[in-house]
């Protein structure tokens, strides 16, 4: 059962969480918090996207904090180690931190870099985890020609990539690139995460064959059990994903991983080694590259510490009215 709009505005917290280094072009999470009759739930959608988004990530917190859930299917899920668009001198440190795993996902197309860049960042992840799968995330920064000139690179270096996740932003050009990839004879496979979570049809991508994996995070999805549903009309592989959450939204997400029918990659939920603090006693920081499916306690403590300036809670109120308001809730 939904929350009434005044009581959700009165349990809600504020906060801002620094990280370690720079992640899509921030230095801190700021995101929202409430306690429902299931624990804290979190809303974390980012602060340029429209009212019309952000309700949506709404409506997946409610349903964590409020809703019946479906029962998890496995106690543990295995998770990738992941690297932002880092300089090369930071490379070890940032997945020293991240402690044993098999998988990394390494940011590329960052604002400001080059192919050049993440050719380097890729071949040094590779020297030094040789044993490492390596999945790439462009997040759709990539025009076709750039995307194709980085796996020409890697081809030529004998580097041969797990998949490449939304190495473009459209659906058109996904598809373009698949054609273009099976011309120079290459296997590499496409993973689809912008273009499912911000489309209108979330299968879409699939229907035009313009992916061969589905990247699901069940937040912009609206909730476990929209992304579910989504998950079970897919005949694509899925990887469960995350979205720089705290471990209040991680373990919904995490949550959302472990109820699926099948894990065929590591999931992308291995995030809070990015953060420079936490809400919770216990974070959901992997073990020997897997994580324990849990909801950890939060520390009230960590409420007032990392509290976001008083304007930033105004800020986040008034959208929490407005997008309460647009998915339906009562006053």
């Amino acid at each position: 059962m939904n929350p009434r709009l005044s009581d959700l505005v009165s349990a809600s917290r504020v906060v801002s969480i620094p990280l370690r280094t720079k992640f899509r072009g921030i230095t801190e999470r700021e995101l929202l918090v409430f306690e429902g009759p299931n624990g804290f739930s979190e809303w974390a959608a980012f602060t340029e996207y429209s009212d019309e988004e952000a309700a949506t990530w709404l409506a997946a917190a409610i349903e964590w904090g409020h809703n019946d859930l479906p029962a998890p299917k496995r106690n543990s899920v295995p998770v990738n180690a992941i690297l932002p668009a880092v300089t090369l001198a930071d490379i070890s440190k940032i997945l020293t931190r991240a402690g044993k795993f098999t998988t990394v996902k390494i940011k590329t197309a960052e604002k400001g870099q080059s192919v050049s860049d993440d050719l380097a960042r890729i071949l040094e992840v590779q020297n030094l985890y040789p044993e490492a799968k390596i999945r790439l995330d462009a997040n759709g920064g990539f025009n076709i020609s750039q995307a194709m000139e980085l796996l020409e690179k890697l081809s030529f270096e004998g580097i041969e990539l797990e998949y490449f996740e939304q190495p473009v932003a459209t659906i058109a050009d996904l598809s373009e690139m698949k054609i273009e990839i099976a011309k120079t004879g290459q296997t590499t496979l496409i993973a689809a995460d912008e273009s499912v979570r911000k489309s209108s049809d979330p299968l879409a991508v699939e229907l035009a064959g313009a992916a061969d994996i589905l990247v699901l995070k069940s937040a912009p999805l609206g909730g476990i059990a929209n992304a579910l549903q989504i998950a079970a009309s897919s005949k694509l592989p899925i990887v469960p994903s995350s979205a720089m959450q705290s471990s209040i939204g991680l373990s919904a997400e995490l949550h959302f991983a472990a109820c699926l029918d099948e894990l065929v990659f590591d999931a992308g939920l291995g995030t809070m080694n990015l953060f420079a603090g936490d809400l919770v006693t216990d974070s959901l920081k992997p073990v020997d590259g897997v994580l324990e499916v849990r909801r950890p306690e939060v520390a009230t403590s960590a409420l007032d510490t990392l509290k976001a300036e008083d304007h930033r809670y105004d800020w986040w109120i008034a959208r929490l009215q407005r997008c309460g308001r647009l998915i339906g809730l009562e006053a």
